[in-house]
């Protein structure tokens, strides 16, 4: 199983950038994915989470009104759409999967979103 994430990039405060994450290389059909982040010298955080299958969305209090999680199922992709950003958002996000309902098994590599002041 392969994730790949893009989309990071620098942007100034107040603006928007939209990641993506490919997954490739399953057959699951009935799974989760999320979005991490770590910024320099803090621990990785979630910041959102969707059941694939069921389109059931999951936000951390931080990004809650501001990003918005989705999924192409056709092109096994998952989409966070971030707006309004702010340098406290600047990390490197992460995307994942979860097969079983627990911990994350699958981690892809991250993509650097730099939100200037």
């Amino acid at each position: 199983v392969q994730l790949q994430a893009s989309g990071g990039g620098l942007v100034q405060t107040g603006g928007s950038l939209r990641l993506s994450c490919v997954v490739s290389g399953h057959t699951f059909s009935d799974y989760t994915m999320g979005w991490f982040r770590q910024a320099p010298g803090k621990d990785r955080e979630f910041v959102a989470g969707i059941g694939m299958s069921t389109g059931n969305t999951y936000y951390a209090d931080s990004v809650k009104g501001r990003f918005t999680i989705s999924r192409d199922n056709a092109k096994n992709t998952m989409y966070l759409q971030m707006n309004s950003l702010n340098p406290e958002d600047t990390a490197v996000y992460t995307c994942a999967l979860d097969l079983y309902g627990g911990d994350y098994d699958y981690w892809g590599q991250g993509t650097q979103v730099t939100v200037s002041s």
